[in-house]
């Protein structure tokens, strides 16, 4: 299964058992152990996910991470987890403090439903304040699953993940400079724009009405640009649909002859005499014309083959085998009655 469904598939279980969920143990092992294994680890080896890891911390012994995934050996990452109902804000100093004295380049705090992944990126070493990838996993984006494949078992190489980890932390807190400005432009944000368009002294009068244009701008702005994205997206779909109206319909190779259908008249007015007519049916192909009992591809009756200079009736042996008989009008599938109502018989007879 994707890792994008295996996602989806954890979320929904999260948002049916979180209120049954009361303690930090059994937010462990309902809602993070399940997140590590479909990451690729195994979480009942002990040599792979190792549950209290000890990461002693100078004079404190003792201290213990609750989870550390080992590749070769050696930590990659060390977990730790908190009541699904605990803001993680308060936490993220125990984890620096085990960060320093493991060899590990992540560090993972979570409630089991917000994430939150720290690396090395400012001192080696020494765990980074801000997380690099942030995410609630119910309310997961395709590009946030994208990172997240990143840490499976099968893909994982630190330096990868670490080379893409600077850009993914900066661009995070921009994209939360923009939300900000954009809800409520700062003074200095005002000033750039104002400053670029308006000649005037920018007097608090002045920035005070452009603070609220600026806002308006930028919403327009963006407002526009969805815009403009969804109309190309119809407009391409629109073009799609004509050409797709427009393409011409495969012309059959497959054509029914007046003789063929006047050969099939022969073989009900011979077969009426058994069975109704209403149970025999034609279908033609490119080789031969079939009639059918039952219109059923299992149950032929015969076979016309009226498409070479010699046409030949096929008649069907019990064993569905056929053999063909040559004709020299079409009158003479009168003088194969007996094997044709005798082919009757053997559906009759099944």
């Amino acid at each position: 299964m994707p890792l994008q469904n295996q996602l989806k598939a954890l979320a929904e279980k999260i948002a049916k058992l979180k209120g049954k969920i009361d303690t930090e143990e059994s937010t462990k092992h309902a809602f993070v152990l399940p997140f590590i294994n479909l990451l690729g680890y195994d979480t009942f080896d002990p040599t792979e996910v190792v549950p209290e890891f000890t990461a002693d911390l100078g004079l404190k012994k003792g201290e213990k991470v609750d989870y550390a995934i080992f590749q070769d050996d050696q930590p990659i990452i060390i977990i730790e987890c908190k009541n699904w109902k605990e803001k993680l804000n308060s936490h993220n100093s125990q984890l620096f403090r085990y960060f320093h004295t493991t060899k590990t380049r992540f560090a993972l705090l979570t409630n089991g439903i917000e994430y939150r992944f720290y690396t090395d990126l400012e001192a080696a070493n020494k765990m980074d304040e801000k997380p690099f990838l942030e995410f609630n996993i119910t309310e997961l984006k395709e590009n946030t699953v994208h990172e997240i494949a990143k840490f499976h078992k099968s893909n994982f190489d630190v330096n990868k993940i670490v080379d893409n980890a600077s850009s993914l932390k900066y661009t995070k807190e921009i994209k939360k400079l923009i939300a900000d400005e954009l809800q409520s432009p700062s003074h200095h944000f005002v000033k750039l724009f104002a400053s670029e368009v308006y000649t005037g002294r920018l007097t608090e009068k002045v920035m005070g009405e452009f603070t609220e244009l600026v806002g308006k701008a930028f919403v327009q702005t963006i407002s526009e640009k969805v815009n403009d994205r969804l109309n190309a997206a119809l407009s391409k779909e629109a073009v799609q649909q004509q050409e797709e109206e427009q393409e011409p319909e495969e012309i059959s190779k497959i054509v029914t002859t007046e003789e063929e259908l006047e050969g099939f008249r022969i073989v009900v007015a011979i077969l009426r005499r058994k069975i109704a007519i209403d149970r025999i049916a034609h279908r033609d192909t490119q080789s031969y014309f079939g009639i059918l009992l039952d219109n059923n591809n299992r149950k032929p009756l015969c076979r016309l083959h009226f498409n070479g200079t010699i046409k030949y009736l096929g008649l069907i042996n019990e064993d569905k085998s056929e053999t063909r008989q040559a004709l020299g009008a079409l009158e003479d599938i009168y003088q194969f009655e007996a094997p044709l109502l005798q082919t009757v018989d053997f559906y009759e007879n099944e």
